[in-house]
């Protein structure tokens, strides 16, 4: 049975693929034949909710795909809403009889509500109403909504001034006079005239002249020159007409294409909004805009700025109302107008279902990555596509989208023009109409739906193909890879080419897969499509010279060889050393790639045989080659892809790379970008394939081919790389699987100090090698360093890491079995740790067997350090003890030297500077010395410390030292006092002082003693010296208060004389100096009651009391003007005097000189020779005027 008798409609009838807003044509036949689908059904019935019930936003956006039905619907709507009569049937008659709308129901009462409101409807396609009008106008867009209006309302649309002329006449009621004036003046009907205005402009002005009854010249000059396009006037001219109609009138604009007139122009866009806003603004819902377009509204506009990014969202707002048309919508209407089945085929339909279902999986789901596409579902869903499969209906739209996003159509706007998916699908179906049942529709026949409208530099390929290939089945397959070019999301590998040239179910897929593999091969041989690694792709006739060129370009065998080493060395491997995961261990390795090697070589090799080696298969000579060869060998399977895509690879990055520079033409830098994208997708298929083959190759060590389970590459290098680490380096476990890093050198050291380590009677096995590598070198004359040391163990037969050997070598030196010197300094702890880990200085680093000590020894040097330091020595290494003895020594030093430093106020500390230095002396010593020569001093060092350093420190530490500290303050701050005392104390003391032995025997005691005495005895004579001078004192007040003139004073200037005297008292008594005391006392007498008793006098002078009263002052102690106490501090006005008077002037008998001849008084005589002189001394001073003071 052929497949055109299962359709209950003929599939070669004619179908009207694509509907124009303009074609009134076949208006029946779009009723009749348009589908409702789910999904439209639901956006109508959303619509037409909006539609009865306003708010706000009057604007609908229809968007879909090419061919998707989004004009046919815009048609339908604009058809159905006025609801005229279409050969005698209303077209809501029609629509009721179509499902779901015959089930009644909400939908369809709310569809006959909607057409019910009285309406007109404009329909019309943006693009071809706008032809004459440039997009760049910024008022493009409205003019075009004037332009179809005024159409509408039966004005010249051409020329809106000409339209406004007419709009004015119509009001005022003069068109149809004016009209047919016109045509009387002209001989021509006004319709006709209107297009040749300028050339029938007097007749223009006749007509108007007699209508009007004006008469005027060039009137449509002046309309012309005064005519303003407004969006708010064309709202305002649309608002009046449809208060012309009934009161619930609505006038619908339905504006075909608008995403591509738009394109990415915002302001178009823009004007779009406003149009709707000021409709809905002046005519409140009564005035509808329902657009189309490709596209939803944001990827209509694209990118936008911040501000034109507002503006879109109140584009938004007004365009609230979207409708969606989806290629399942696309899907359902081809198989209710094209495939829909006879009712009596539908039970073979059926078993072929029943028969074929479990395999559809197989035979229609794509693979290797590729999206997922729409299967089968069901036996309804099988009826409903076949003979097409579902996922064909999204691949082809698909496909036509990018396609023409990569300009490959004719036309304005690089759409597909005449054909829809509609056509598309018709036009398979007549192609296969003939075929049996259980054939199917293969995706290559959609080619032939779209030829037409394809640019002929596109399809150019194709067409030279059909010319010169006899494989019809490779031109065919060249179609389908033509077709799904462009779209990313489908992946070309054989197994999905196969899918969609799948062309039976009784096909033989075994049989599909080989003619595909065939046919590809032969157009990559013809350089109609170029293979990136599982992916096939089709060539236009510039990417095949490109290719064709590329595949000329010669590249250097090294380079491959370079490039195929990062895949497997950088790609797979991915690491410069391998780690064993029993040691821990790094391993640098050689690489060699098919014998030969790259960089630097090891001891260690990787040896990989690709498909470009020429015995790659001889695999008992790898085997072989390894028993001798410290080698892993890898051999990988066979593979023309490596050989074919690697050269290809280096032969585009070659290509791409240089003319890349150099060319200018911008289609062939577009085909250079893309080359480049497939190079690095290449480049990355080349890693997966590179990554499989070592996963699956063949490893051979030590003569014995390796069986490792798992493809992963890299894991099974490294664990047959463990296999060459174990047959090479035998001595290896002498380690014992235990790890090593460098960082534990300073811890095995510092371990070592603290005698961490226990005392072992045997060293471990590693340590034991080392040792006697050493010991035998030693013997024989031969100096090791670090250097050496390290070639040795790092090498065969041993294979010890770096750190290994070093941390071997620290435990050696920590239990004081080697001794590492740098020319003759030996090194030990901190630096050795730091020369350990220094590189540079290991060729420097000499390392002999160190001395061996027996227990006598040590056991001699334990007891020492227990007897001096008075403390047990932990250590049990030799190198540990000498340690904790080497730092115990200098922390006594450190302790010797802080008192040494007081020396200046301790003499006698002088004692342990010799000490001190002996004791810096052993810091430089070696471990041995304290072994072997400290325990030979041993008297010299306990002298020192029973001697010297104990009694010396016990001295500064107990009380011995604060008696010393008290009789030194006393001596220094008694020392004014001393030479008043008598005795033999102070000499004593400070002999005692610098006593170097005063730390020693009863020296301490007897300062102690000579201490209290001087100390008393000072005392005592300071308080005599107080009590004399304060006795001398009294006498002289009570002198002073028994004169007369005294007695005579009043109370306030008694006690202002008696303050002197309490003053004179307190300084006496605050004084702890004799010295000061006796000075006191003298400057008292002499000079201070002097002034006190010729103030006495001065205030016994009556007539002048009040006026010298407060001009007197009292003469200090040095003979100056004593300050003024409280009582005379106070201010009082003087008046000038006539005459100054003398004050009255006094003399201390004391200070009367007698010239007498002799030093002495020895007899009577000298007395009265004595007496006589002084009388006349007193006699003269009185003679003076002066009073002499007793």
């Amino acid at each position: 049975m052929q497949l055109e008798n299962l359709f209950v409609k003929a599939v070669d009838r004619p179908i009207e693929g694509v509907i124009k807003a303009d074609d009134d044509v076949s208006l029946y036949i779009e009723l009749d034949e348009y589908v409702i689908t789910n999904e439209v059904a639901k956006r109508l019935d959303l619509f037409l909710d909006a539609y009865l019930n306003y708010q706000g936003a009057n604007g609908v956006w229809v968007s879909g795909f090419f061919g998707s039905g989004k004009s046919h619907l815009l048609k339908m709507l604009a058809l159905l809403l006025e609801n005229k009569l279409i050969e005698d049937i209303a077209p809501l008659d029609v629509f009721l009889e179509k499902q779901p709308l015959n089930e009644g129901g909400i939908f369809a009462n709310d569809l006959k509500r909607a057409v019910a409101i009285p309406s007109e409807s404009i329909l019309f396609n943006i693009d071809q109403k706008a032809d004459v009008i440039s997009k760049t106008e910024i008022d493009a867009l409205i003019a075009v909504f004037v332009k179809v209006f005024d159409e509408h309302c039966g004005y010249y649309g051409k020329q809106a001034y000409i339209a406004q002329f007419e709009r004015e006449l119509d009001a005022d009621g003069h068109f149809k006079a004016f009209k047919d004036a016109f045509e009387e003046i002209s001989g021509m009907d006004w319709e006709k005239g209107r297009a040749r205005a300028k050339r029938m402009a007097d007749s223009v002005d006749k007509a108007y002249s007699g209508v009007s009854g004006q008469t005027v010249t060039g009137i449509l000059d002046k309309y012309r020159q005064d005519y303003r396009l407004s969006i708010e006037d064309f709202a305002d001219q649309v608002k009046v007409y449809i208060d012309t109609k009934e009161p619930e009138f609505r006038l619908n604009f339905f504006v075909d294409e608008v995403g591509q007139y738009i394109a990415d122009n915002v302001k178009l866009m823009t004007n779009l909004q406003t149009v709707a806003e000021s409709l809905a603004t002046k005519c409140n819902g009564r005035a509808w805009i329902i657009v189309t377009a490709q596209e939803d509204m944001s990827s209509v506009v694209g990118e936008t700025s911040k501000q034109q990014s507002n503006d879109f969202t109140k584009i938004q707002a007004r365009f609230k109302n979207r409708m969606k048309l989806t290629s399942q919508d696309v899907a359902e209407v081809i198989q209710l107008r094209l495939l829909e089945k006879r009712e009596e085929y539908i039970e073979q339909l059926s078993d072929l279902y029943h028969q074929q279902e479990n395999n559809f999986k197989t035979l229609f789901d794509f693979a290797d990555g590729s999206a997922t596409y729409r299967n089968y579902r069901d036996r309804e869903h099988f009826i409903q596509c076949y003979p097409f499969v579902p996922y064909q209906f999204t691949l082809f739209q698909s496909a036509i989208q990018n396609l023409s996003t990569h300009n490959a159509f004719e036309g304005k706007h690089s759409s597909v023009g005449e054909r829809s998916m509609l056509g598309v699908f018709q036009q398979v179906a007549i192609a296969i109409k003939e075929h049996k049942l259980g054939e199917l529709a293969t995706f290559d026949l959609m080619f032939e739906g779209i030829r037409t409208a394809l640019k002929t530099a596109t399809q150019q390929s194709i067409l030279k193909a059909e010319q010169n290939l006899d494989n019809q089945f490779a031109v065919r397959l060249l179609k389908a890879l033509f077709l799904i070019k462009y779209v990313k999301e489908f992946k070309p590998t054989v197994r999905n080419l196969c899918v969609l040239m799948h062309d039976s179910f009784e096909r033989d897929i075994p049989s599909l897969k080989l003619e595909v593999e065939e046919a590809l091969n032969l157009l990559e041989k013809q350089t109609y499509i170029q293979r990136n690694g599982d992916y096939f792709e089709y060539l236009t006739d510039e990417e095949q010279d490109v290719e064709q060129e590329i595949k000329n370009t010669e590249v250097d065998n090294a380079a491959v060889a370079a490039e195929l080493e990062k895949l497997i060395y950088d790609g797979v491997l991915k690491t410069r050393k391998i780690r064993w995961d029993e040691n821990g261990q790094d391993y640098p390795f050689t690489k060699r790639l098919d014998d030969n090697l790259s960089g630097r070589e090891y001891e260690l090799a990787i040896n990989v045989i690709t498909s470009f080696h020429d015995h790659r298969d001889a695999f008992e000579k790898h085997k072989s080659d390894t028993v001798f060869n410290d080698e892993l060998r890898i051999v990988q399977p066979e593979s023309e892809r490596l050989l074919r895509d690697l050269i290809l690879y280096k032969q585009t990055e070659k290509y791409v790379a240089l003319e890349t520079r150099t060319t200018q033409q911008d289609s062939i830098k577009r085909i250079l970008a893309e080359k480049g994208n497939q190079n690095s997708e290449r480049l990355d298929q080349l890693k997966t394939l590179t990554s499989k083959l070592v996963g699956t190759a063949k490893y051979f060590v030590a003569g014995q081919e390796l069986e490792l389970s798992g493809e992963d590459g890299q894991g099974k290098i490294i664990r047959a790389f463990g296999e060459l680490i174990k047959h090479t380096y035998p001595n290896l476990k002498m380690l014992r699987s235990a790890q090593y890093n460098e960082a534990q050198i300073s811890d095995i050291l510092t371990q070592a100090e603290q005698g961490l380590f226990g005392e072992e009677a045997q060293l471990p096995e590693p340590q034991q090698e080392m040792l006697s590598f050493i010991q035998s070198n030693s013997r024989g004359g031969i100096r090791t360093t670090v250097k050496t040391l390290l070639q040795k163990f790092e090498s065969k037969p041993y294979g010890w890491s770096f750190a290994a050997v070093l941390c071997t070598l620290a435990h050696l030196c920590g239990r004081a079995k080697v001794e590492v010197r740098e020319s003759t300094n030996l090194l030990d702890d901190a630096e050795l740790a730091r020369a350990l880990r220094n590189t540079a200085s290991h060729g420097n680093l000499i390392l002999d067997p160190q001395v061996e000590f027996n227990q006598s020894q040590v056991r001699k040097v334990k007891e020492f350090y227990n007897d001096y330091f008075e403390k047990v020595a932990h250590a049990t290494e030799v190198k540990a003890l000498a340690k904790e003895l080497q730092e115990s020594f200098a922390n006594q030093a450190i302790e010797l030297d802080k008192r040494l430093a007081q020396a200046a106020q301790y003499p006698f500390l002088r004692a342990l500077s010799p000490i001190v230095v002996a004791l810096q002396d052993l810091k430089s010593k070696p471990y041995t010395w304290f072994m072997s020569e400290l325990t030979m001093q041993e008297d010299q060092w306990f002298d020192y410390k029973e001697k010297t350093i104990d009694p010396i420190l016990k001295f500064m530490k107990g009380v011995s030292k604060d008696s010393y500290d008290e009789a030194r303050s006393l001596l220094e701050n008694q020392k004014p006092n001393l030479e008043y005392i008598e005795g033999d104390e102070p000499q004593n003391l400070a002999a005692a002082l610098v006593d170097p032995a005063i730390y020693t025997g009863a020296t301490i005691q007897k300062l102690k003693t000579d201490y209290i005495s001087l100390q008393k005895k000072i005392e005592h004579q300071v308080e005599a010296e107080r009590s004399n001078a304060l006795k001398a004192i009294e006498r002289l007040k009570a002198k002073l208060e028994g004169f007369e003139e005294y007695q005579s004073l009043d109370i306030e200037k008694q006690a202002h004389l008696s303050q002197a005297f309490e003053e004179v008292v307190a300084k006496v008594n605050g004084q702890s100096l004799i010295a000061m005391i006796r000075d006191e006392a003298r400057r008292f007498e002499d000079h201070r009651y002097s002034s006190l008793v010729q103030k006495l006098m001065a205030w016994n002078q009556p007539e002048e009391e009040k006026k010298d009263e407060s001009s007197v002052q009292i003469e200090g102690e040095s003979g100056q003007p004593a300050e003024k106490t409280e009582s005379s501090d106070v201010k009082t006005e003087q008046k000038p005097e006539p005459e100054e008077r003398q004050k009255p002037a006094t003399i201390s008998a004391k200070n009367i000189r007698v010239d007498f001849h002799k030093p002495w008084l020895a007899n009577a005589s000298d007395v009265e020779d004595y007496l006589a002189k002084y009388r006349e001394a007193l006699l003269e001073e009185i003679i003076q005027g002066k009073k002499v003071q007793l």
